[in-house]
């Protein structure tokens, strides 16, 4: 018997590590199925972290990053306000909207309910171009590490924030994103910022996202160049 035990006992755990997995749909290669419309905590400071957003700490800022956060008036000019795309991170950050994600084995897209916005994932194993043209979101790319989907991002155009408050990142920002289903209906989320001209380490910031109910779908939202929200003075 003192043979069989251990054996039982290998048995009885991957019978459960295979049910715990068989809980994560996928696809017919073998890969998470993340398709679905997914709710995300509002992170409108990101030195705020985990599920709770609680426990405010510091970005490892340098001078020019400290000094630039330390100068951001909202006041004076919000983009955000003005119509113009958030970014890719303020995008995942804002609250109270949630994100389609559509996936096959060549792409994945993230849709934002919030201006329509879409950022699209190349998961076909090419690396980044060598002459980038900047843009808001930037240029990713996608790769499975076992069952997380590592999402690498370069290519920024330095316009945006990271978040509510203002966090400033640069085009020289490098975004690592972290994607582990833990079940069914529920995504850890991490995201690694690296920008040297503005930080002097790379940082990371974590959530869960959650699967909406079916039929709770993304609606329309249009945001015009002549906002009342920002001429009437509610932003």
């Amino acid at each position: 018997m003192r043979f069989i035990q251990p054996v039982l006992v290998l048995i009885l755990a991957s019978t459960g590590l295979a049910q715990k997995n068989a809980a994560i749909p996928r696809l017919p290669d073998g890969h998470p199925n993340l398709q679905g419309v997914w709710e995300h905590p509002y992170v409108p400071d990101m030195s705020r972290d985990g599920k709770d957003q609680k426990g405010a700490g510091e970005l490892p800022f340098n001078d020019t990053g400290a000094d630039n956060f330390k100068n951001y008036d909202v006041s004076k000019f919000d983009y955000t306000g003005h119509c113009l795309p958030f970014g890719l991170l303020r995008s995942i950050n804002v609250g109270g909207y949630p994100i389609q994600i559509m996936q096959n084995e060549d792409y994945l897209a993230f849709l934002f309910e919030q201006n329509t916005w879409f950022n699209v994932v190349y998961m076909d194993g090419r690396p980044h171009p060598k002459n980038l043209d900047p843009t808001w979101f930037g240029h990713s790319i996608g790769k499975w590490s076992g069952d997380t989907l590592v999402i690498d991002t370069v290519g920024f155009n330095g316009k945006t924030r990271l978040d509510t408050i203002g966090h400033p990142h640069s085009d020289q920002m490098h975004v690592i994103q972290r994607l582990t289903p833990v079940d069914a209906d529920h995504i850890t989320y991490e995201v690694t910022v690296d920008d040297p001209k503005y930080y002097t380490k790379p940082w990371k910031n974590t959530r869960t996202f959650w699967r909406l109910p079916k039929g709770q779908e993304l609606i329309e939202y249009s945001c015009e160049e002549n906002n009342r929200d920002l001429t009437q003075g509610h932003i």
